[in-house]
């Protein structure tokens, strides 16, 4: 008796995902937990189990259909009940071949006639382009269904997935695949013919030519994508965002990485980066200005004795922020491991509802991606997000001497209506001399 796949609960107030792919085919088998299709939510994307070892049955709705919590999508048969893709018939005869035929086969508009004896058959025109159970497009089709990683990389890529060959599972296209395809196809290629000039008429077909050369692709948003959207223009609407920046001389902080890294590392086993430096400076500023770390409740305001950093990562499906929790009372191995942590899950596709609730301020460090200076977008019901961006020498005044420092520009979005301006100014120029003298760090001043 078939079992029934119905959408699992995707977490607090998430009623509805869309259906993003489908990881099985009817009449594939299934294990029991085995992942079968891949649901986009508002936040995240969720696989869906199989409840059941067995083959798939049938799934009952299409790729980008929206689907709400507890709907049936799918039904997995038991092992023995569904047969596998039926067996070759047996070979005929011609003549049973002809016999057993379409009425409407091509064939030529008029028998040959044979003069020593009565007109003949003519042999069946078969279509050379038809699929066959042998054929590469068969046995393609589940490489072809991409997932919404691929999707895009093919997209941003310009190439065609049906010439690529798949390494992932079944046969599938994985990320790296499109990839490698794109920079083959980027290799220099022969020198092409210049097409003919096209004169300008009101030929339809030398006009339809002209044109071929430009195309437009017409991408549906992925239900992350339009939630990213709307909760970034509903912060403009709502908030009062202004921000104000600062710059900080690294090279204390760089001098201690190259310092202690190959012992914190060894003793860790994670890498010192700069993320923990903010994490900590962040932590020690907000304890002088708590209105960074509180947030609005309608007209109340929520102060936190804690601080749940939400720190953002880039993903194949976009930017996300879960939440390292208590990151004020971490270790500088603690706050690193669990962004490391986050950042392989977002790679991988696996960050979870409880890996991004929450947060009472985020940081955003643009500067992995050679930003020199921008205004970020504070993540609501937060009062604030600091931005970090990259590293540059540039010329400054020390000690009345013109010198070169590794530079960074800080940039400080708030809410107006939640944080005052000398607020802000004081919480950067905190974080400023606590990255500047990190003893600062250690001695809690």
């Amino acid at each position: 008796m078939p079992t029934d796949v119905k959408v699992p609960t995707l977490g607090e107030s998430i009623t509805e995902a869309t259906l993003g792919t489908w990881l099985k085919q009817p009449g594939d088998p299934v294990a029991a937990d085995e992942p079968i299709a891949s649901l986009e939510t508002d936040k995240v994307s969720v696989d869906v189990p199989s409840p059941v070892a067995g083959i798939f049955g049938e799934a009952l709705v299409k790729e980008g259909d929206t689907v709400a919590v507890g709907a049936l999508i799918a039904r997995i048969g038991e092992a023995g009940a569904v047969a596998a893709a039926p067996a070759p018939a047996p070979a005929t005869s011609s003549a049973d071949t002809v016999a057993a035929a379409p009425p409407a086969p091509a064939v030529d508009p008029a028998p040959v006639t044979n003069p020593a004896g009565p007109a003949e058959t003519p042999a069946l025109k078969t279509d050379e382009h038809a699929p066959t159970a042998d054929s590469p497009g068969s046995a393609n089709d589940a490489a072809l269904r991409l997932s919404p990683a691929v999707r895009r990389a093919v997209l941003e890529n310009h190439v065609d997935p049906s010439a690529i060959q798949g390494s992932g599972k079944d046969g599938r296209l994985t990320k790296d695949d499109v990839l490698a395809a794109a920079k083959s196809k980027a290799a220099p290629a022969p020198a092409a013919t210049p097409a003919p000039a096209v004169s300008l008429s009101s030929d339809p077909v030398a006009a339809a030519s002209s044109a071929s050369d430009r195309r437009e692709e017409r991408v549906k948003m992925t239900r992350l994508r339009q939630t990213i959207a709307t909760r970034l223009k509903e912060a403009q609407n709502t908030a009062a965002i202004l921000t104000t920046f600062n710059d900080v001389d690294m090279t204390a902080v760089i001098d201690a990485r190259a310092r202690y890294k190959d012992l914190f590392e060894k003793k860790h086993g994670i890498r010192l980066g700069f993320m923990g430096f903010f994490v900590k400076a962040a932590a020690l500023a907000a304890r002088d200005v708590p209105s960074v770390n509180a947030s609005l409740d309608g007209d109340t305001i929520v102060y936190h004795d804690y601080l749940d950093v939400s720190v953002a990562v880039s993903g194949p499906k976009g930017l996300f922020v879960p939440v390292v929790r208590s990151a004020d009372k971490m270790s500088f191995a603690e706050v690193e491991q669990a962004i490391a942590g986050y950042g392989k899950k977002a790679k991988d596709g696996t960050l979870s509802m409880d890996d991004m609730k929450g947060g009472t301020f985020t940081i955003s460090n643009g500067g992995v991606f050679g930003s020199l200076l921008s205004t970020p977008i504070i993540n609501p019901p937060q009062s604030a997000v600091l931005g970090m961006h990259r590293i540059e020498d540039r010329p400054v005044a020390r000690n009345g001497q013109v010198v070169i420092r590794p530079m960074m520009y800080l940039a400080l979005s708030y809410d107006h209506r939640l944080v005052d301006g000398r607020e802000a100014v004081t919480f950067l120029v905190r974080m400023k001399e606590a990255i500047e003298d990190p003893t600062r760090l250690l001695i809690d001043l």
